[in-house]
């Protein structure tokens, strides 16, 4: 498919959706069948160590496949969206090299958003001076003063980023000092930008009871499998809360339950409510995304053949493939 100045995009195929619809299976399905390679869109794959609780994609489930940004950092460092996004545009382009086809599957909508629209996460240069200023007026005057002065520039971005997280609030003032332009007009303008891929953006979904049903299961099944276990030997790591890797669904209720600070049954109902929650959350984010198309799971009668066999033809159409 042609962009507009007559330019050849390269293709990107997402699947996306809701935890626990399916998406590992259908990726690999795909990729078979298109001689494409996976990249993972999820923040707890990257981690080594963390299968069970981050439904990570077995070797067996891979099929041959080659799968990417899977097992690439400790559960001691740091992972964040840039991470992701360099690695993932990294990725893709190690993909095309081989003349094969990008296909990005995971749940997390804001790092897919940054692969297909190549975000500019560009937000200031380090400035010292005008930042360790602007610490010393928050020491001084206090989180709720600094906040004051953001909404004064920033309105937007007052309203999202609460007056206790600093950091993010001088961030927002660094920038509009700089660039005399808030810094939610910049993200505003990044989120609207036009995908520089001829991109296949597709959305898993089920009726919310079913959904549902599949997370109570796999829920249970990660605990039989061993989820308590895993989170135990993370924690002889070194694993702590405030980790990044440890903020993950099912590694943080465990460790409430490790540290004591609730009970074994409480820690799964409320792994089980809070990731029906995200699932409900990550829909939400999906529908707010121009370019997806959704995959009703029953109306395919849940038949994993006729769901492969829509997605090639959609395919075919967007001239990814012959």
């Amino acid at each position: 498919m042609n962009s507009a100045s007559g330019i050849k995009k390269e293709p990107l195929i997402v699947i996306a959706g809701p935890t626990a619809s399916g998406k590992s299976a259908l990726g690999v399905a795909l990729a078979k069948a298109i001689d494409g390679e996976i990249i993972s869109a999820d923040s707890m794959q990257v981690y080594r160590h963390m299968n069970i609780g981050s439904a990570k994609v077995t070797e067996e489930e891979m099929d041959g496949i080659p799968h990417h940004l899977i097992d690439i950092l400790d559960p001691t460092e740091d992972f964040n969206i840039l991470l992701f996004q360099k690695y993932a545009l990294s990725a893709i382009e190690e993909i095309r090299s081989r003349g094969r086809i990008p296909i990005m599957v995971g749940g997390t909508g804001f790092y897919i958003q940054s692969v297909t629209r190549k975000i500019d996460f560009t937000e200031a240069e380090e400035d010292t001076q005008i930042r360790e200023r602007l610490e010393k007026l928050a020491e001084e005057q206090g989180n709720v003063f600094l906040h004051e002065m953001l909404k004064k520039v920033d309105p937007a971005s007052a309203e999202s980023i609460h007056p206790n997280n600093v950091k993010r609030v001088i961030r927002a003032l660094e920038f509009y000092e700089q660039n005399g332009s808030p810094i939610s007009a910049h993200n505003t303008e990044e989120k609207e930008k036009e995908t520089p891929f001829n991109l296949a953006y597709f959305v898993l979904n089920l009726p919310r009871e079913e959904l549902y049903r599949r997370i109570d299961l796999r829920v249970d099944l990660m605990l039989k499998e061993g989820l308590v276990s895993e989170v135990e030997a993370l924690r002889a790591m070194g694993c702590r809360r405030g980790m990044t890797s440890m903020q993950g669904l099912g590694y943080k209720e465990i460790l409430d339950y490790l540290c004591g600070d609730m009970d074994y049954e409480e820690s799964v109902r409320i792994l089980k409510r809070d990731t029906r929650h995200f699932a409900k959350r990550q829909l939400t984010w999906f529908r707010r995304e121009p370019e997806t198309i959704w995959v009703n799971k029953e109306q395919f009668d849940y038949n994993d053949e006729k769901i492969l066999s829509f997605l090639l033809d959609i395919l075919k159409e967007k001239e990814i493939i012959d």
